[in-house]
């Protein structure tokens, strides 16, 4: 088998990225959307980002538990800091949107960028693995198989907003720019990356929990019954776990 290089780690990062901008693609047809079909999307976004939280979380309990923890406390913290920096800012623009939607937007994008330095470093960690010749391609296609659904709830806020398709692709792909930035220089260091990789597991797994709780779910409950909330969450959370688990083997 092939020695992995720089170049060949960047590449595969990079195609992990590429790939979360496929989750975009549902609404290259499914363009408009009432108050109720915008709030239950609010709510698979949410169901969807749980199911991510369970995997970093679980993942991150498995390599170190206090790193872990550590890692959602400055999750929290920097999601709040980001949340003070931009409320005062009624002239945000991003993914033509304006206001509290553009505000809405940045925070997710910010959340999964976050999530996606931690993917990053476990590609490059991966491949720098000398003992499983092998992981580093599995983990590639794990996360560019997971990207996806995560592209995909990105574009679930995006979109029903007013964003064009090929610019929700296109942020999706940018959330995830991280990957081949971090995978470089933790394939070359793993030593010193590996052990920083739960903290960043933390970091991400808690930046998505009060996205969540915070943001998709009061919006949600603002258009649609908690009932029909509640089974939207727990239906795109079911499916999340599946894909991950009988998809990507659980990773």
């Amino acid at each position: 088998m092939t020695e992995p290089t720089v170049l060949i780690v960047f590449l595969a990062a990079l195609i992990t990225a590429l790939a979360t901008g496929l989750g975009a693609l549902p609404f290259a047809i499914w363009r408009t959307m009432s108050r109720r079909s915008m709030a239950l999307a609010n709510a698979a976004a949410g169901g969807l980002m749980l199911a991510a939280c369970h995997a970093l979380i679980a993942e991150g309990l498995a390599l170190n538990a206090g790193r872990l923890i550590l890692g959602i406390l400055l999750g929290l913290s920097g999601i709040l800091i980001a949340r003070r920096l931009i409320g005062g800012h009624d002239g945000l623009e991003i993914a033509s949107l304006k206001g509290l939607d553009a505000r809405r937007a940045f925070l997710i994008i910010a959340v999964m960028t976050a999530h996606s330095f931690a993917e990053g470093v476990g590609v490059g960690v991966a491949y720098g693995d000398a003992t499983n010749s092998g992981l580093g391609t599995f983990i590639t296609a794990a996360i560019a198989i997971h990207n996806i659904p995560e592209g995909l709830a990105i574009s679930l806020v995006l979109v029903p907003r007013g964003t064009p398709v090929w610019q929700a692709a296109l942020w999706s792909i940018v959330s995830s720019l991280p990957q081949p930035i971090a995978a470089v220089p933790a394939f070359l260091a793993v030593s010193i990356f590996a052990p920083l990789l739960p903290i960043g597991l933390g970091i991400a797994a808690g930046a998505m929990l009060w996205m969540v709780f915070a943001e998709l779910l009061p919006e949600a409950n603002e258009g649609a019954t908690p009932n029909a909330i509640g089974i939207a969450v727990t239906l795109a959370l079911a499916a999340m776990l599946a894909f991950q688990v009988y998809v990507i083997g659980g990773h």
